[in-house]
């Protein structure tokens, strides 16, 4: 079995050595020092890390006045929390201001599991997705997470980096290379494209290991950045004539219903939209992700009844 990752050990690493690089950046956090792991980064650099405590909408407007100083703020917080209750700042402070805030939802998805429905972040992507000219990134492995880490310090304008707390394998990649707004072809295929993002990008490739054992070429396409989104890889992907989306979130308004935009305007397609249907029951990760269809199971059963014209 292949080792497994906490992409927010990717994160903290790669922000730690940038930061001592670069004296603009900083932290900010919502008395989240712990669950974003972040205690190295304060005993390095103990005035570059402000604690405003439970506190989101003053983390994220605090963030803005940082940047509005020529600083480069990592916001860090539970995503459940950063994105719901401070929409008004993210969108007003962050979006309309354009300022260089980097938010960092952290725990993403279901990774709180039996915590509940208050405690999943499965509407921040499509709640993100719809503020003018935010940048929205959902790394699928450790070295994408810390490649999305310096494209968001490269970048002028706010970003959210969604960041998961449950163990990914590394993808194997033969051009490693990460650019904001480009999706990654990590396996090529004509007879169905599997467009995933996040922690569903290996049970993708696992889904789409499982179909090819049929005699099914499916292609598997990681779309990291959600927004803006890479309309000529979704373009390509619809030359096989079907998509199945895959995402740790709500599939109508997020990943899947922005591919479906693309599609609808340039390029109609079969689809299945594979994601979360609203408030979840509790139980462990594991358990919503199979019986809401987001293992890799479901997402080659959702392929072969689109390719039996029962999708």
């Amino acid at each position: 079995m292949s080792a497994l990752f906490d992409c927010r050990d990717a994160f903290v690493q790669t922000l730690e050595e940038l930061a001592a690089h670069d004296d603009r950046i900083v932290a900010v956090v919502n008395d989240s020092v712990g669950s974003s792991k972040l205690g190295a980064f304060r005993d390095r650099f103990p005035d570059r890390l402000i604690n405003v405590g439970i506190a989101e909408q003053n983390m994220v407007s605090v963030g803005a006045g940082l940047a509005n100083g020529g600083k480069v703020p990592f916001v860090s917080g539970a995503g459940c929390f950063l994105t719901a209750r401070a929409m008004e700042q993210i969108k007003v402070d962050c979006g309309y201001s354009q300022a260089n805030v980097k938010l960092c939802g952290i725990s993403s998805g279901v990774a709180y599991g039996e915590l509940g429905a208050t405690h999943h972040s499965i509407e921040d992507v499509a709640w993100l997705r719809a503020i003018d000219k935010l940048t929205v990134i959902v790394p699928a492995d450790p070295w994408q997470t810390a490649e999305a880490v310096k494209a968001a310090v490269a970048h002028d304008g706010p970003v959210y980096l969604r960041l998961s707390r449950m163990p990914v394998p590394a993808l194997d990649r033969t051009d490693a290379r990460f650019e904001i707004g480009k999706a990654e072809l990590l396996r090529g295929g004509g007879d169905v494209a599997i467009i995933a993002t996040g922690t569903l990008v290996h049970h993708a490739l696992a889904a789409a290991e499982a179909l090819a054992a049929e005699g099914v070429a499916a292609q598997v396409v990681n779309m990291a950045t959600v927004s803006p989104i890479d309309e000529a890889a979704i373009l390509r992907a619809a030359q096989t004539g079907a998509i199945v989306t895959a995402e740790e979130g709500l599939a109508h308004g997020g990943l899947g219903g922005a591919v479906a935009e693309v599609c609808a305007r340039h390029a109609p397609v079969r689809m299945r939209m594979l994601g979360f249907p609203g408030f979840l029951p509790t139980g462990s990760a594991a358990w919503l992700m199979k019986e809401y269809g987001l293992s890799a199971d479901g997402i080659a059963a959702a392929a072969r009844e689109l390719l039996s014209g029962r999708g």
